[in-house]
């Protein structure tokens, strides 16, 4: 059997890392993009190099022509500028619309039946004007945020609790921004709420609820952080590892509930609008949405978020995009 064909679009620090962790898992064959000379082709010799201690065969290559990305069963979208200290992810629009044009006339061209999965940022923003360009089907077109938020709160939870990130079930919906909506009263320790721990840890209610403030603002602004620490650039490791988790969901048809930036239809309060909502990713690509029941707190933050993303996307059109 023929394997997958995974086509990364950016050569920048995600792509890099995309393509070592598709290759160490073997997922397909990887053919990585960028628009300067030289860059993907050194980083997937690079990669290929290693083939040998790491035990891996699928073909790792790299290439600055639209048309080696043909026949992809899954593109991957990382093209785009990096934030930089200081800077928003919606300071990135204008640019970043620019180079997300020129990929998804590049992938309509030549990869129209792959699923993609969009990395850049602004996120939400970046999905809707993809697949508005491209004509690929709303369940095909995909974002990653999601699982890379739910992943940095259910940390922050593992380590103030003092046990295992693995039994950490923690999700966050919404736009990819300060604006997400990280679901307090639906986090636990493999069935037990979080909040209810906290309380006993503390032994006082309104230390528990300053405690998950903290780890909540902490998740709305931890890409900040990472750019803040690093100077240079912005998060790889962890967006690149999410975005592989939804790769593998769809690959091997796994069903799994993931957070996604998925096209909503009447559903959340909103519709015709791609948000971070749970989702059931499988051969299909978003088969699904699944829609959890809200309170009256949680409904006003998602909303709160619904605007900011629309608006978002509003600000993009009146840009002419």
């Amino acid at each position: 059997m023929a394997r997958k064909k995974i086509a990364l679009i950016g050569g920048g620090q995600i792509g890099g890392v995309l393509a070592q962790l598709i290759s160490l898992k073997e997922l397909g064959d990887v053919i990585l993009f960028d628009i300067v000379e030289d860059l993907p082709q050194g980083k997937t010799l690079d990669i290929a190099e290693a083939s040998r201690i790491d035990g891996f065969d699928v073909s790792v290559k790299g290439t600055n022509s639209y048309k080696d990305i043909e026949g992809s069963d899954i593109v991957i979208i990382t093209a785009g500028l990096p934030r930089k200290p200081g800077m928003s992810r919606d300071d990135l629009l204008v640019t970043n619309a620019k180079i997300m044009q020129q990929v998804a006339e590049g992938v309509k061209e030549f990869a129209s039946n792959a699923f993609v999965i969009v990395i850049s940022n602004p996120l939400d923003a970046m999905v809707t004007l993809f697949q508005k360009v491209s004509g690929i089907p709303h369940h095909k077109v995909m974002g990653q945020a999601g699982v890379l938020d739910s992943s940095r709160f259910s940390t922050f939870i593992a380590w103030e609790l003092g046990v295992s990130v693995k039994d950490i079930n923690a999700m966050v919906l919404g736009g990819h921004g300060d604006t997400m909506v990280p679901l307090v009263r639906y986090a636990n320790v493999n069935g037990m709420p979080v909040m209810e721990l906290l309380e006993r840890k503390y032994g006082d209610a309104e230390k528990a609820k300053e405690v998950m403030k903290a780890m909540v603002d902490r998740t709305k602004m931890a890409g900040g952080e990472v750019v803040k620490l690093l100077k240079t650039g912005s998060a790889f490791y962890s967006p690149a590892s999410a975005a592989v988790q939804m790769t593998e969901a769809i690959l091997k048809d796994e069903k799994r509930v993931l957070p996604t930036c998925a096209f909503v239809k009447d559903q959340y309060g909103a519709d015709g609008v791609y948000l971070g909502v749970p989702a059931v990713l499988g051969a299909d690509g978003v088969e699904k949405v699944l829609e959890i029941s809200l309170d009256e707190e949680e409904t006003a933050a998602l909303n709160n978020s619904i605007n900011a993303v629309t608006t978002l996307v509003a600000d993009m059109e009146r840009l002419g995009f």
